[in-house]
């Protein structure tokens, strides 16, 4: 399935939240679009990056907008693997 990556700014996310996120991470799960966070990049400062394993961009929209999370542009990403 393609990579994309998508941004959060401010996002801000709770700790338990970001600790849901990495244990759905490692456990390599798929939401019901499909969706599977690869990796989360974040600061402290709030801002965050999503790399996800997804069939579409609008899959990705829809495993934000379920979890009420604002989705900015989404870009379909390769790698240099």
């Amino acid at each position: 399935m393609p990579l994309f990556m998508d941004y959060h700014a401010d996002l801000k996310a709770p700790k338990e939240a970001l600790e849901q996120l990495a244990k759905d991470t490692r456990a390599r799960k798929r939401d019901a679009f499909g969706v599977r966070q690869v990796e989360y990049y974040h600061s402290d400062a709030g801002d965050g990056y999503c790399l996800l394993d997804a069939p579409s961009a609008e899959a990705v929209r829809r495993h934000h907008e379920a979890m009420g999370v604002s989705c900015g542009p989404v870009h379909e990403v390769k790698t240099l693997l």
